[in-house]
């Protein structure tokens, strides 16, 4: 409870600069319950809100709280980081692969950054491949899964 002579918390805005502790665990899916990202056992994170640095849906549940606010919501995949596109399961060729993994072995699941011809930067994670094509999915890593949100607002400016 607050009292009048306790100063009033500052509120997150869509412009505001967060520091935060974050734990995102999946929600659904066949990894669900495991934990995607978790700074409580570490140094916070910060977030530029409006910034792109988290999905539109995400900085939704944070807009309106008090600094020092602990809460968890929960984002359905459509409103995080969007349902899973098939179109986005591309085949490469192994030269194209072998090149993005500048001459690094690779196992299925690593994440690979390729270069667009556009110079754009852009990554896929490896789904397998033989002597002749890869088969990467550019999905977002988080495309498709219901994700559950703990937060800790340590500052809001």
């Amino acid at each position: 409870m607050t009292s009048s002579s306790d100063s009033v918390n500052a509120i997150v805005r869509p412009d505001s600069y967060l520091t935060l502790h974050y734990r995102i665990e999946l929600a659904s899916g066949p990894a669900a319950g495991s934990v995607f990202a978790n700074t409580f056992d570490g140094r916070p994170g910060t977030l530029q809100m409006g910034s792109g640095q988290w999905a539109p849906g995400l900085e939704a549940a944070l807009l309106n709280r008090a600094e020092g606010e602990h809460f968890t919501f929960e984002v359905a995949a459509a409103d995080a980081y969007g349902e899973r596109n098939p179109d986005l399961l591309q085949w490469v060729s192994r030269s194209m692969l072998d090149a993005g993994a500048g001459g690094e072995t690779l196992e299925p699941g690593e994440i690979i950054e390729f270069t667009a011809p556009n110079g754009g930067r852009y990554s896929g994670v490896l789904k397998q491949y033989d002597d002749e094509r890869a088969l990467f999915d550019f999905n977002h890593p988080l495309a498709g899964i219901d994700l559950r949100v703990e937060v800790s607002l340590l500052g809001v400016l």
